[in-house]
């Protein structure tokens, strides 16, 4: 059905122009002067463009950066813009969706919701990208700070970060949904274990807000605090590392807000009580922490993480020379995500696709993995334009390689994390990531180590399945009642 949304205002403008948008925000908005990126959203069919982009059919989308820019006065968007998927004057004539977003990076991850953000109501046009139009666009909404709503079972956590706060000179908050066992609110004097939770890429622990089910907090008959972390931030996923581009995340996890929230929920507050667990980016997080603080967690079960072992990342070797990230081997195009056999997404797409925004994929793993370039941004690891791998930004990538990390230090680590790591994936990952895991298994059977890696199949979301879940309950349970002296150790 035709949308009744208005058609934005036309202007007339010189016929040798490509299409300009002219983006402005009302008086009263902001307190000072206008620096930062300005993005135009279009769609053919999706009601408000800003909540895009949709990684399996993105559409376009235009963006400039400005400074020091005034209530009322216009911020051109036209044929110089960073672009996704060609300029505006190559853009395909027809109706379109239009919505803007100046961006404050005031924290939230995706522009289109960050919290303080002001975007345009979405209008419809119809574009003639060789007639030359100018289209004005005022933007003044602001995108509101979604609060959690509490529940008897589901409580909200937050905590000004110090470390946080420090790195990026301004007040950061730690959040957290914290979902209560069934006899926490009776039993006021009883400590719990806590399993932490970290959601994967555009996850949200806003997904628990006023929840009235108690999910997570019975494992094959133990009672857990289950808390889901909050992974944002301006970059994408922060994946709690610390990192030169992020902040020191993952200190500010163990040093400040867990102890904050297990004092306050009557966590037991003790390594033996105390687990990780996540799926994709998430699960890569869950591998990460445990790895990284190996005396602070007492196990970990990741589920179709990220990238383990930078060999294969997603079926690159970056340390490899001459490797390049659009073009594999026999010089086609490489695939970042298929539906069974058929690849659905390709690197050079999605990377374009990530040009004209900040906060998603891509982006994210250089914003953890990177060095601190002299633009203050991330060192990318690849050529934008060609694809091509930067060697030596791959080998400071080794720093989270979390493969290599434990093959370099497996004799040191292994009396901490033996009987700890639980990596579960599917055989035919959505995204690729199951080669990475394959390497890990292999080295990690070569070292005769005490870990738990399998593959089972299914692709990136149907591996776990009830049976899998009830598996790693059981896991869970059994481990905290060995660890604990809950039960006794019969284990041979």
């Amino acid at each position: 059905m035709k949308s009744r949304l208005p058609f934005l205002l036309i202007i007339a403008a010189a016929a040798s122009h490509a299409v300009e948008f002219s983006v402005t925000f009302p008086d009263g908005r902001l307190r000072v002067p206008f620096t930062g990126r300005v993005v135009v959203y279009l769609s053919a069919g999706r009601s408000e463009p800003r909540f895009g982009p949709n990684w399996f059919n993105p559409e376009p989308m235009y963006s400039a950066i400005f400074k020091d820019v005034g209530a009322g006065d216009p911020m051109v968007i036209g044929e110089k813009a960073v672009a996704f998927p060609t300029t505006l004057r190559k853009l395909k004539e027809g109706e379109y969706t239009i919505q803007a977003v100046v961006d404050l990076n005031l924290g939230g991850r995706s522009i289109g919701t960050s919290p303080g953000n002001l975007y345009s109501a979405p209008q419809r046009v119809y574009l003639k990208p060789t007639t030359g139009q100018a289209v004005k666009i005022s933007c003044e909404k602001v995108a509101e700070d979604v609060r959690f709503q509490d529940t008897d079972m589901a409580k909200a956590a937050r905590m000004q970060s110090k470390h946080l706060s420090a790195f990026y000179e301004r007040p950061t908050i730690m959040r957290a949904a914290v979902i209560l066992p069934e006899t926490w609110k009776a039993n006021s004097a009883k400590k719990y274990p806590v399993i932490y939770s970290i959601p994967g890429f555009g996850g949200s622990f806003l997904d628990y807000s006023a929840s009235t089910n108690r999910v997570g907090t019975v494992r094959d008959g133990e009672e857990f605090i289950y808390v889901v972390l909050d992974p944002n931030c301006p970059t994408g996923h922060h994946v709690f590392a610390d990192s030169a581009n992020n902040g020191p995340w993952g200190k500010a996890l163990t040093t400040e807000f867990i102890p904050f929230i297990e004092q306050k929920f009557r966590g037991i507050g003790k390594p033996d009580g105390r687990f990780v667990t996540g799926h994709s980016s998430g699960g890569w997080s869950s591998l990460w922490l445990q790895v990284t603080y190996p005396d602070f967690f007492n196990g970990c079960w990741s589920t179709s993480p990220d990238p383990v072992d930078f060999r294969d990342f997603q079926m690159i070797d970056i340390y490899k020379h001459d490797q390049n990230m659009f073009v594999d081997g026999k010089g086609g195009p490489r695939p970042l995500a298929r539906f069974g056999d058929q690849p659905a997404i390709f690197v050079k797409q999605f990377s374009d696709m990530e040009r004209p925004i900040r906060g998603e994929q891509l982006g994210s793993f250089e914003a953890v993995f990177s060095p601190r370039g002299a633009n203050k941004q991330p060192s990318p690891l690849w050529n934008r334009d060609t694809g091509a791998i930067n060697n030596d930004v791959a080998l400071a990538w080794q720093k989270y390689d979390i493969g290599l990390i434990l093959r370099k230090n497996w004799t040191v680590l292994e009396p901490k994390l033996g009987g700890k790591i639980h990596v579960y994936m599917g055989n035919m990952d959505t995204f690729y990531l199951d080669g990475a895991v394959r390497l890990l298994q292999k080295d990690m059977r070569a070292l005769g180590a005490a870990a738990s890696i399998e593959l089972f199949p299914g692709d990136h979301g149907s591996v776990l399945t009830t049976e899998l879940q009830r598996r790693i309950d059981g896991e869970m349970a059994a481990r905290y009642k060995v660890t604990s002296g809950e039960i006794a150790d019969c284990r041979p």
